[in-house]
């Protein structure tokens, strides 16, 4: 028996992205699947999307919530399945075998073993167009690159329920890195992780995080500080050089822009 997985979805007011995301669960060919949808109370565009797909959404809950990571936190609490992975709306599978080659071939020992399953995202435009995929190197994952940064998305993690029973759920009060700060709560006893080198899901540009940076940088500071992952001056060190780095790199994008137009 495959194992069973748990797909949940946050949404509100995206009806469009909502039924992106519901086609790329029916289109799936994996056969032990749950789809759960949060939705945040939306208009009625997006719960008539939801009521014409109920033959694929397992469980459903429309009302005012605290935000995503209050979201998700109400789908870990509904979900059944083994492994559960978490897509905004307008987040979709790669393709229609993602699941199946993931989970078809993982023995009962390999189930037992891993906290966490994880591949890489492709970031697209509104457009639909491919702007990048992360992480590069997955193979080459560690979880000291987690100084750095997230290097593991949610959109293509699979983490087994007794994840959460161990180090809790989402923290309410983070708006940006809520996905970061749960894996840093196992930094100093990291889990056992299988690494796939296969893009699991396509994360859609736009969010709360659009043009908020370095307001991501400074949450990301402050769960690095909160989980003692490093001594207090590699991490200030880190964060004031990441500020650097995007500082530059804003400074030459928008020279080059200036020299183009001339």
């Amino acid at each position: 028996m495959n194992p069973k997985i748990s797909v949940i979805t946050a949404a509100l007011n995206d009806p469009k992205g909502l039924l992106e995301t519901i086609d790329s669960i029916k289109n799936q060919v994996y056969d032990n699947l749950e789809y759960i949808i949060i939705d945040g109370g939306s208009e009625q565009a997006s719960l008539d999307i939801i009521k014409k797909n109920k033959a694929v959404i397992s469980c459903w809950v429309s009302e005012p919530d605290k935000g995503i990571s209050d979201a998700f936190n109400k789908g870990i609490k509904l979900a059944t399945g083994e492994y559960l992975i978490f897509l905004g709306a307008g987040d979709v599978f790669y393709d229609k075998h993602v699941l199946q080659n993931i989970f078809e071939h993982l023995s009962p020992e390999e189930i037992s073993a891993y906290d966490i399953i994880s591949g890489k995202i492709q970031r697209v435009s509104l457009k639909g167009e491919a702007l990048w995929t992360a992480p590069k190197n997955i193979q080459n994952f560690s979880k000291n690159d987690l100084l750095f940064k997230l290097g593991l998305p949610h959109q293509g993690m699979f983490m087994h329920r007794r994840y959460f029973a161990r180090y809790g759920v989402f923290d309410l009060k983070l708006k940006y890195a809520m996905d970061y700060d749960l894996l840093l709560r196992s930094f100093h006893d990291f889990p056992k992780i299988k690494l796939a080198d296969k893009i699991i899901a396509n994360w859609m540009e736009g969010g709360v995080g659009t043009g908020k940076i370095l307001e991501i940088y400074q949450e990301y500071h402050e769960i690095k500080l909160r989980n003692k992952i490093a001594p207090v001056w590699l991490l200030t060190c880190i964060h004031y050089w990441n500020r650097l780095k995007y500082k530059i790199k804003i400074y030459f994008s928008t020279h080059v822009k200036i020299i183009k137009q001339q």
